[in-house]
């Protein structure tokens, strides 16, 4: 799906959805003015990487702008389609474990920890499944779509909603523990960001801009960030979503906005680091020393971490509709809407080499898990790759 060309927009959560089909037409009509992607050149001295397996889960994505994207535990790799198939891979050697028919239109998900493999729903619930076996242990009523991955932490499920709320779940029964609430802009992008949760911290990110972080344990708000502040004229020009995953890394938390910044603020207190202007709904992902992110035009940029300064861009990869990026070995991955994995130097950014995985497109972040690249395409296919040996 070309997020560039056709981008998803919520409004009104309580009264409907409005979708808006370019940036280039206007809400009432128009031409399609869209920057078309960028044509992919042959390419110079390429890593080829390893085919390790390849299995097809079922529809994927189904045409559908939901959050499918593996999960894993105990050296297992857990995969949903829209049409509620669950299915457990041994990360290894590809072979299947289980797989459950759970006839839930699946939006989200599979998160996994203690347990447990947890898939969010369009008509708001989530289901836990046994991870030994896709046994259905419970199913619990949430307030709206869940668009995030279901986090795990110290036996309390932690779920984002499309209204702006976040609830934590007992994972023994799914009783409702907390629920934290808040309002959502009339006009926002269909996503929402899922929590990173670390050490009883849930930290969030909201379509008004803000980065909050809460308690595990009771759901009360610890600190609050702006990262973005809203600006423009019009509903459009002021939406400043959170749309890509925050992450945790060395007491820092990393997130990006929409129309808004990239940020860096502290874990503990919410004090502000470093900032600057960028616009990104995919997100990013840090390694020892950078953070890559991919903006909205399909750029990928490579900072340093402790300014934020620019140590390459690569424009060769635009309007392509690009993944959030992972941080892969010497290497960063991305997916593209043609349903090709990208590998791009970490030093120069340059693209050292590409494989194509599935011919619907890939929208789910590929995952890196003991040095193997996991991707899942939006047509159901899911593979596992590795770097040649040196």
């Amino acid at each position: 799906m070309r997020k560039a060309v056709g981008i998803f927009l919520l409004a009104g959560l309580l009264t409907g959805c409005s979708t808006l089909s370019d940036f280039g037409e206007s809400i009432l009509g128009g031409e399609d003015n869209s920057e078309p992607p960028t044509e992919l050149e042959k390419l110079a001295d390429e890593v080829r990487l390893k085919k390790l397996w390849s299995s097809n889960v079922g529809v994927g994505y189904d045409e559908q702008f939901i959050n499918l994207v593996p999960g894993a535990g105990n050296n297992q790799l857990f995969v949903a389609d829209r049409k509620g198939r669950v299915v457990a891979f041994d990360a290894e050697t590809g072979k299947r474990s289980w797989a459950v028919k759970t006839e839930a239109a699946i939006s989200a998900g599979p998160g996994a920890g203690e347990g447990l493999v947890l898939v969010g729903t369009s008509d708001g619930y989530v289901l836990a499944l046994d991870a030994l076996n896709g046994d259905l242990l419970w199913k619990a009523r949430v307030s709206s779509e869940v668009l995030s991955v279901p986090r795990v932490d110290l036996g309390k499920i932690i779920v984002q909603t499309a209204d702006g709320k976040i609830a934590a779940l007992s994972g023994a029964d799914g009783k409702q523990l907390w629920i934290y609430d808040r309002s959502v802009p009339a006009l926002t992008l269909r996503g929402t960001s899922t929590p990173a949760v670390e050490h009883g911290v849930v930290v969030a990110g909201f379509s008004n801009g803000k980065l909050v972080a809460l308690s595990a344990d009771k759901g009360f708000a610890v600190w609050e960030s702006n990262v973005a502040i809203p600006r423009g004229r019009s509903e459009l020009e002021r939406m400043i979503d959170i749309d890509g995953d925050p992450v945790i890394v060395g007491g820092a938390v990393y997130v990006t906005t929409f129309q808004g910044h990239i940020a860096v603020v502290n874990v503990q207190n919410g004090d502000p680091g470093w900032k600057r202007e960028m616009s990104s709904h995919a997100g990013l992902d840090v390694d020892f020393s950078q953070v890559y992110v991919t903006d909205d035009l399909g750029q990928v940029w490579a900072l340093t971490r402790s300014s934020g300064a620019s140590v390459w861009k690569l424009e060769q990869l635009k309007h392509r509709s690009l993944t959030a990026p992972v941080s892969f070995d010497e290497y960063v991955a991305v997916g593209d809407f043609e349903g090709y994995v990208h590998l791009l130097s970490r030093y120069d950014g340059h693209i050292a080499g590409r494989v194509k995985v599935d011919s619907k497109g890939i929208t789910a972040r590929p995952r890196v898990l003991n040095n193997i690249l996991y991707v899942y395409g939006n047509g159901g296919t899911l593979a596992a790759y590795i770097l040649p040996e040196k």
